[in-house]
């Protein structure tokens, strides 16, 4: 691990400074039109590092955990196509590649994309790390609606007249880590994002997987409204199970962000607030021995209290605290990680 995490780092310096030295090489040399095209074919280098530490007042327990640690290569090698290729050097201690996919654009506002990616579903869980809101992911995110992929996706967007995204997609349904495995059956997503103003986005999905023997078929529906101070949201989804396997799960995300500027060190301060909730989950992976499907996240509700100070713009360095209370049924098991918790995280995002 130690010998692939070098390498990973020689491969993103040579990458930067392979692309340094095109930009100097034309320095004094080429038309300013000349030099932008050269530019405009130079990778980028993103990253984003979130590390936090976390007590667990219930059990007087805490942790220090880097939850992330992303790099990311991305560009353009023609007018048409470009390329994304990112990994995650520490999810919670984990080596993960996440996206590696080729995008094409044949005509204006269409575009193709194939490769491993994040299926395009729901408002909450298609976030990158950096531009979450609270420090530990919602319900939605993390355990009833995160689905990373390999497949094929067409999106085709509208800017004009009453502006939209529409994205459609069919992946193998067997994970990351698992590519070679033949499929008669393929999954599919399709997702819709309606944009009446600048204010307002009105997101509808659904997706069907198979990550077993049984069919599950995913709704969504969810709306924001921002401006410049305040972030209101709101998420539903609805899962079903196949040949009644395992009962209906629902879930709700719902939030509240006010920015108040600030004039001396920190660029803001946001006063922040969440309710979510999920009932009764399953992955959808039957049981080795008994042969149907268990429950591996109990019912629970979940209300967040956070305070996120921003020492630059919006989600590029970020220092977050926050509070969260959870509430089970008397049956309901709380996993580890899953418990009343103060998090204090910090973000930055390059």
């Amino acid at each position: 691990m130690k010998k692939f995490t070098i390498t990973v780092f020689a491969l993103l310096m040579t990458v930067m400074a392979f692309g340094q030295a095109k930009e100097d090489a034309g320095d004094g040399k080429m038309l300013n039109k000349q030099r932008m095209e050269l530019k405009d074919y130079l990778p980028e280098i993103h990253g984003t590092i979130r590390a936090k530490y976390e007590y667990q007042t219930e059990t007087n327990e805490s942790r220090f955990e880097v939850r992330n640690a992303r790099f990311s290569v991305s560009g353009n090698v023609h007018p048409m196509v470009a390329y994304k290729a990112e990994i995650d050097l520490s999810d919670e201690g984990t080596i993960r590649t996440l996206d590696a996919y080729a995008r094409v654009f044949p005509v204006k506002d269409l575009n193709f994309t194939l490769g491993q990616m994040r299926v395009p579903f729901t408002i909450d869980a298609h976030r990158s790390p950096h531009q979450q809101y609270f420090a530990n992911r919602s319900f939605i995110a993390k355990q009833v609606g995160d689905v990373r992929d390999v497949g094929f996706v067409t999106t085709y967007s509208q800017k004009d007249n009453f502006p939209f995204i529409l994205e459609g997609g069919l992946f193998n349904g067997s994970g990351l880590t698992n590519q070679k495995v033949w499929h008669k059956t393929l999954n599919y997503s399709i997702k819709a994002q309606l944009l009446p103003n600048k204010n307002w986005n009105v997101t509808l999905s659904t997706q069907m997987i198979k990550p077993g023997d049984v069919r599950i078929n995913m709704y969504d529906a969810g709306v924001y409204y921002q401006n410049n101070r305040f972030h209101i949201e709101a998420e539903y989804l609805y899962k079903m199970y196949g040949h009644n396997a395992f009962d209906d799960v629902h879930s709700v995300n719902s939030f509240v962000n006010y920015d108040l500027p600030l004039k001396k060190v920190f660029n803001k301060i946001s006063f922040l607030a969440r309710y979510d909730m999920m009932t009764d989950h399953s992955n959808g992976r039957t049981d080795t021995e008994t042969g149907i499907l268990k429950i591996n996240d109990y019912a629970r509700h979940r209300v967040t209290s956070g305070i996120t100070l921003s020492l630059s713009k919006a989600f590029i360095a970020d220092l977050r605290l926050n509070f969260e209370k959870y509430f089970y049924k008397n049956s309901g098991i709380a996993k580890e990680s899953e418990r009343d918790k103060i998090v204090i995280e910090f973000m930055t995002r390059f």
